[in-house]
């Protein structure tokens, strides 16, 4: 199973279109690459091809990659310095998922769906482990 299997099970799943499902997956996989550390996550990449390259695509800590400016973009910043990049890749990320036009019903069923493909793909006990790094990420999520 590969990234593109992924995405097109969180469009079906979620009912999104393609492109609002990539982006979903590659901001989530993007989290998760600037949050978890060590070698699991490169081992759970390395069982999803394309996964590293979609989290690049859809970079949260690129510039301007989750801000839509006024308060909320000063709040991404603000968080970000206080409380260091690793929370800041959190914060972008759940900023971009709002700012897609998604609700949360949507968010929440595209989380789901792309952990359960990334069980089947990577194997449960790695991709908990990689989840367990990244504990805020599902209270996010709604998961």
């Amino acid at each position: 199973m590969n990234v593109q299997d992924i995405v097109n099970a969180v469009s079906q799943e979620a009912g999104l279109d393609q492109a609002a499902a990539e982006k979903v997956v590659g901001t989530i996989f993007s989290v998760l690459e600037h949050e978890a550390e060590g070698t699991t996550l490169s081992s759970f990449f390395a069982r999803i091809p394309g996964a590293d390259a979609l989290a690049q695509k859809y970079d949260v800590m690129a510039p301007g990659a989750a801000s839509g400016g006024g308060l909320l973009s000063s709040l991404q910043g603000a968080l970000g310095g206080v409380l260091g990049a690793k929370t800041g890749a959190l914060v972008n990320g759940v900023a971009a998922l709002e700012s897609s036009g998604l609700n949360m019903a949507q968010v929440r069923q595209a989380g789901t769906t792309l952990i359960q493909q990334a069980e089947t793909a990577a194997g449960p006990q790695l991709t908990n482990e990689v989840l367990a790094s990244v504990p805020s990420l599902k209270g996010h999520l709604g998961l």
